[in-house]
């Protein structure tokens, strides 16, 4: 089965309701858990590079609480959101994952290592930054600024703020969002609530301006990715973060911003697997 035709499965987690989905299950002895963006669903995962990643290993990705269609709230810090992640896991019945975040998913995936370390074996940061890094605290201004240039444009904000802004990265951003674009309504998830975005923005702010981390804490093997112009979180958080976590490796896409794992699907998925399978 293909993600794009992949439909919401459910699990009752403190009395919600938990929207998730699975694919590749069986495919490798640890499951990769894969949290997902601000403002984002299950259904702005990039199929290509899930299906991909599906044929080696198997993928788990989840709604938060009051994200697409998860019942509850949004938490209102990210080390809120790392324990409804953690709680969700366990209740899933794995009691080890590996353990993938982009852009706020990196902020997340972050402290549910800081909470709960023997949970996660491998980590994978893409297109974030560490707390209190360079830039964190300004991802709300610059969500609105692009959200307001896209709408000028008429086209999907995700253009402006995962793709550059030039005519390469307008041929980039068509290609994945054309690929999300084709999953059916009876497939789709729920879309993302106003006040749930907004929440998530005030918790992001708070995660950027509280104090910079030295990311001792984390001790696993880590792949950190990124392109080599991310204006959402700025490309120097990247290589921040591989100088302070010790056992980490750190992958640059050139031509590429915040979106860099989607932009070079086939190649991620490569180093990916290798790196998991290491």
């Amino acid at each position: 089965m293909s993600y794009i035709t992949s439909k919401n499965q459910y699990i009752t987690v403190a009395g919600k309701q938990i929207a998730y989905r699975e694919l590749g299950k069986g495919q490798s002895k640890l499951p990769l858990v894969m949290l997902v963006h601000l403002a984002a669903t299950l259904d702005n995962w990039d199929p290509k590079l899930l299906d991909l990643l599906a044929e080696k290993e198997h993928i788990i990705v989840l709604d938060l609480p009051g994200v697409g269609a998860s019942q509850g709230k949004v938490a209102s810090t990210i080390p809120g959101m790392a324990e409804q992640a953690i709680a969700i896991i366990r209740a899933l019945g794995h009691t080890k994952i590996n353990l993938l975040g982009l852009s706020m998913g990196g902020f997340i995936a972050q402290e549910i290592v800081r909470l709960d370390s023997p949970l996660v074996n491998r980590l994978i940061l893409a297109g974030t930054g560490p707390r209190g890094g360079l830039e964190v605290d300004k991802v709300t201004g610059k969500t609105f600024r692009y959200m307001l240039k896209a709408g000028l444009k008429r086209v999907d904000p995700k253009r402006y703020i995962f793709y550059n802004h030039d005519e390469a990265g307008r041929l980039e951003a068509e290609k994945v969002l054309g690929r999300m674009g084709q999953r059916k309504a009876a497939d789709a998830d729920k879309d993302m609530n106003v006040p749930g975005f907004l929440t998530q923005l005030k918790a992001i702010k708070r995660w950027g301006r509280d104090p910079q981390d030295d990311m001792t804490f984390i001790a696993q093997p880590t792949l950190i990715v990124n392109g080599d112009k991310d204006m959402q979180v700025p490309t120097e958080n990247s290589y921040i973060m591989h100088e302070k976590i010790k056992n980490s490796q750190l992958i640059i896409y050139p031509n590429a911003g915040h979106g860099s794992i989607f932009q070079y699907a086939e190649e991620f998925s490569k180093e990916l697997v290798a790196f998991l399978e290491e």
